[in-house]
């Protein structure tokens, strides 16, 4: 269920949707597919938004792809390293929908 709702945040957030996003308590085999979707379009936009292609996102590259994750990006990359991983962008929305 936690992966599930970290999920949904991560889609919802990476695409920029405002949309309430209401869970199941139960998920169906549909709400599963449709989960497994935005996942996977989140590893997609990260790909793309990637051009170099070393699993790490810089800011110009967020900017550029992931708008979302450039507007947070001080909040993201908690290290101060300059980049953010698919990891902590997963782990800092899964934290957002959690505390909401």
């Amino acid at each position: 269920m936690k992966r599930m709702l970290i999920t949904v945040a991560i889609f919802a957030f990476s695409t920029g949707a405002m949309a309430q996003v209401v869970i199941p308590a139960t998920p169906s085999a549909s709400s599963a597919a449709r989960l497994e979707r935005g996942l996977q379009t989140l590893h997609e936009r990260f790909a793309r938004a990637n051009i170099t292609h070393d699993g790490k996102l810089t800011r110009q590259q967020a900017s550029a792809g992931m708008p979302m994750v450039a507007r947070h990006f001080n909040e993201i990359d908690t290290r101060h390293a300059g980049f953010v991983t698919l990891a902590q962008i997963e782990a800092y929305f899964g934290k957002r929908a959690m505390s909401h």
